[in-house]
């Protein structure tokens, strides 16, 4: 994985150190994006798709760990925990929940440098696992964007590959509504449920005409989920 190519999330609420961190990071070659508070960094992974997330514990709206919780039942995206406590409870605690490595503030920059490049070095070797999304017999290449079912081309447009791989990384879980629209048309969007009624519609027939039969499921007043029938 080429350092240009990498998107990383720093998601701390404490702009001195963002601006550090970003300078640090962009220095090496690396694409930065901040945010600063967990419920926006949830909305931007499922978005935007970081390659690496630097995530404080101590946020305000959503700390840390909660946040790591809801991103680990989407994505394996690697993340860096920060921590202001060297209590080793916290450690235990964010291994458990997913995290990929722990710094301890205060830390130097070329120490979180150092960090980030041993997470990515080691996430490299499962890079060609990662170039494709399996549930049943629905298949995504990453990629390319491009879906199949039973082995065989699916036409998508571009939102419905989204919903699609959205569902797809949280299967069997119902997907609340307002984060489907959240996560695709951004956390302002006016878009309205009947938009996204016809984006579902739409998806269910072209997945139904290759071999899936109403694979799309909603729940009202619940969510929408995939149902994982081969």
């Amino acid at each position: 994985m080429m350092a240009q190519t990498v998107k990383i999330l720093i998601v701390d609420d404490d702009p001195g150190l963002r601006n550090v961190l970003t300078v640090a990071l962009e220095r090496e070659g690396y694409v930065v994006q901040t945010t600063a508070n967990g419920r926006d960094a949830v909305t931007h992974v499922f978005r935007e798709a970081p390659d690496l997330i630097v995530l404080d514990i101590g946020l305000p709206h959503l700390n840390g760990f909660a946040a790591c919780r809801e991103i680990r039942t989407r994505s394996d995206v690697p993340i860096l925990f920060l921590t202001a406590r060297e209590d080793e409870i916290d450690k235990v605690l964010g291994f458990e929940m997913g995290a990929d490595d722990y710094v301890t503030k205060p830390f130097s920059p070329r120490e979180l440098v150092a960090r980030v490049k041993a997470i990515l070095k080691r996430s490299d070797n499962n890079t060609q696992l990662a170039q494709r999304l399996i549930v049943g017999s629905i298949t995504l290449g990453i990629a390319e964007k491009r879906c199949s079912v039973h082995g065989q081309p699916v036409a998508l447009t571009a939102t419905e590959y989204k919903i699609l791989e959205l569902l797809m990384l949280s299967s069997r879980v119902l997907v609340p509504r307002v984060s489907l629209i959240q996560a695709i048309w951004g956390p302002n969007s006016l878009v309205s449920d009947r938009t996204l009624d016809s984006h579902l519609r739409n998806l269910r027939k072209k997945l139904a005409s290759h071999g899936h039969d109403s694979p799309i499921e909603t729940v009202h007043g619940q969510g929408v989920r995939l149902v994982t029938t081969t």
